[in-house]
C-alpha cells in the first residue's frame, strides 16, 4: 500500500492538546486560512528573526536588548505557525496533496534563516561564522534523516536531543542571556558561540540516534 502523502506523520506536541491552541486553531479554521499559507508565513517570521539578529551586532545595550527580545518573539511565532498549520490541516479538513511539501520546505528555510545568523554574532571567536553554517547544515541533516526513514519504509523519528523544538527553545533562551552578557561584559558573542556548539553536538547525536532507529526498523525480522 502506498503511503498517504496527504497525512504526513505529526511531531508529538503536548501544546496541541491545550485549550488555547485549540481555540486559536478553530479561529483560523473558521477564518478560512489554509495550512499551506500558515506554513509560508513561518518563513516571514524566521526572516524577521534573522533581520533582528543581524541588526543587533555592535549596537547599544538597549537597542540590542530590544532586537534580541524581538528575535525570541519571532522564533516563537515561527514555532506557533508550525503548530497551527498541522492543526488546521487535520482538524479543519484542509489536507492537500501539496501538504507534505509545505510542511517540510518552509521549515528548512526557516531553520537556516534563524540558525546561520547567530554565527555572525560570535564576534572575535574563531570560526564563529563557520560554526553557524555548520549548525544550520546539521539541523537540515536531522530533518533529512527523519524523512529518509519514511522514504525507505521505516518510521519518521522526531527524537532529539536537538530536534527542531529543542533548537528553537535553546536559541530563544539565549537571547536574554546574551543581553545580560552584553550589559555586564560587553561580550554577548560567547553566549551565541556556546549555543551553536550545543546545537552542533546535539544535531550530530540526533542524526546518529535517528539513523540507528531507522536501520533497526529495516533490519527487524
Amino acid at each position: 500500500m502506498s503511503p498517504d502523502l496527504t497525512s504526513p506523520p505529526r511531531r508529538p506536541l503536548r501544546s496541541r492538546q491545550t485549550g488555547w491552541a485549540n481555540m486559536i486553531s478553530q479561529f483560523l479554521i473558521k477564518s478560512g486560512i489554509r495550512p499551506n499559507t500558515i506554513s509560508v508565513v513561518s518563513i516571514f517570521f524566521a526572516a524577521a528573526a534573522c533581520t533582528c539578529l543581524l541588526l543587533s551586532k555592535d549596537r547599544s545595550f538597549l537597542l540590542s536588548l530590544i532586537l534580541y527580545l524581538l528575535s525570541a518573539l519571532f522564533i516563537q511565532m515561527r514555532l506557533l505557525c508550525n503548530l497551527f498549520d498541522g492543526m488546521v490541516a487535520i482538524e479543519g479538513g484542509f489536507k492537500s496533496k501539496l501538504g507534505g511539501i509545505f510542511n517540510e520546505l518552509p521549515d528548512r528555510i526557516a531553520d537556516t534563516l534563524i540558525i546561520v545568523p547567530v554565527g555572525y554574532l560570535c564576534q572575535g571567536l574563531a570560526f564563529g561564522v563557520e560554526l553557524g553554517w555548520l549548525a544550520g547544515t546539521l539541523a537540515m541533516l536531522t530533518a533529512y534523516i527523519r524523512l529518509l526513514g519514511d522514504s525507505v519504509g521505516a518510521e519518521q523519528y522526531f527524537s532529539g536531543p536537538m530536534a527542531k523544538p529543542h533548537r528553537m527553545a535553546l536559541l530563544t533562551a539565549a537571547m536574554p542571556i546574551a543581553a545580560i552578557m552584553q550589559y555586564f561584559f560587553d561580550f554577548p558573542g560567547i553566549v551565541f558561540y556556546i549555543v551553536l556548539l550545543i546545537v552542533v553536538l546535539g544535531c550530530i547525536i540526533t542524526a546518529i540516534r535517528r539513523l540507528r532507529c531507522i536501520v533497526g526498523d529495516l533490519t527487524l525480522d
